[in-house]
């Protein structure tokens, strides 16, 4: 019997450096990618196309982009704010757009200065851009931000999240995702409201991504994988927050979660060893004054830590 596939997608090159102040430098980028490609990751998002005055740390994202088209096989992914972005991105050759769009009206006044009714429309706005760029196989995902809970709104009527994805597949994306924004999920949310968006939309529903601000991300994660998900983003070093969601802070660390996958038998094709390896000599040392999160690489590797389609020795 073959086992699961689970596919994970690194977000820290775009999610993870956003909000710091540091401005990584392009070539740091590159070698970050390059580490991220060698330990296995097919999907990276590795920046977004948004005005450089807003987020300066995202202003080389073409030019990251042009770099990450030159590795075979793997999924080039950016996020885009708006029509504007989209037309960058399509024009940059990106294999997947993730839409932001916030199920959290306060957050969306503040992250895209748009309703949650207005990105939907703008989501309407880039399938039919899509349609009329000749050759263009761009995916379009929205992302539904702040899908468990909102630190500026409180809570976020679940009802909102189911009607906000049915209508972002009713305009055309090909997919939507459920994203933990501020690390307010618990498991049984997170059991509850992917299967009624499920119940919408169907295996539409593709992917979840979860921050570990209060220590709940693996458990929402294997949530989820109840729920059949399959794919799911995650951050080197546990990095990462929006910087209009107050008290946004990591995503659920990429080593730790693949650690758990590929502890628990399912293939993710990523070689943990390498990203804790990867975390030390890049990542840490191109930001010395950010604090990395996570804990696979404090304790180790257990002995007994067999990856997915490895025998022991």
């Amino acid at each position: 019997m073959s086992r699961q596939r689970v596919r994970v997608c690194e977000v820290g090159l775009r999610d993870g450096l956003q909000s710091i102040a540091t401005i990584v430098p392009t070539e740091t980028k590159r070698r970050l990618l390059d580490g991220l490609v060698a330990a296995g990751l097919a999907e990276i998002e590795v920046g977004s196309f948004v005005p450089p005055r807003l987020l300066p740390q995202m202003a080389d994202t073409p030019e990251v982009v042009a770099h990450a088209l030159t590795k075979p096989g793997l999924t080039v992914t950016a996020l885009v704010p708006n029509l504007k972005g989209a037309v960058l991105a399509f024009s940059a050759g990106v294999h997947k757009i993730v839409l932001p769009t916030s199920a959290s009206w306060a957050h969306s006044l503040a992250n895209v200065r748009k309703t949650p009714n207005e990105m939907i429309a703008v989501v309407g706005e880039i399938v039919a851009l899509r349609a009329a760029m000749p050759g263009c196989t761009t995916r379009i995902c929205v992302g539904i931000s702040t899908a468990f809970g909102c630190t500026i709104q409180g809570d976020v009527d679940e009802a909102e999240v189911v009607r906000l994805a049915g209508a972002a597949i009713d305009a055309g994306a090909d997919t939507v995702a459920l994203a933990d924004t501020v690390g307010y999920a618990n498991p049984a949310q997170v059991r509850r409201l992917v299967r009624a968006v499920q119940d919408r939309v169907g295996e539409k529903l593709a992917s979840c991504h979860f921050h570990d601000t209060r220590g709940l991300a693996l458990a929402n994660v294997l949530a989820a994988l109840d729920c059949g998900i399959r794919e799911f983003d995650g951050a080197l070093g546990g990095l990462g927050g929006c910087p209009f969601a107050p008290g946004a802070t990591g995503n659920v660390a990429t080593e730790d979660l693949a650690f758990m996958l590929n502890a628990m038998g399912f293939e993710t094709g990523i070689d943990v060893a390498r990203l804790i390896e990867l975390r030390s000599t890049v990542l840490a040392a191109a930001l010395p004054d950010e604090k990395l999160w996570g804990a696979i690489h404090r304790a180790g590797l257990p002995k007994t830590y067999r990856a997915a389609g490895r025998k022991a020795a």
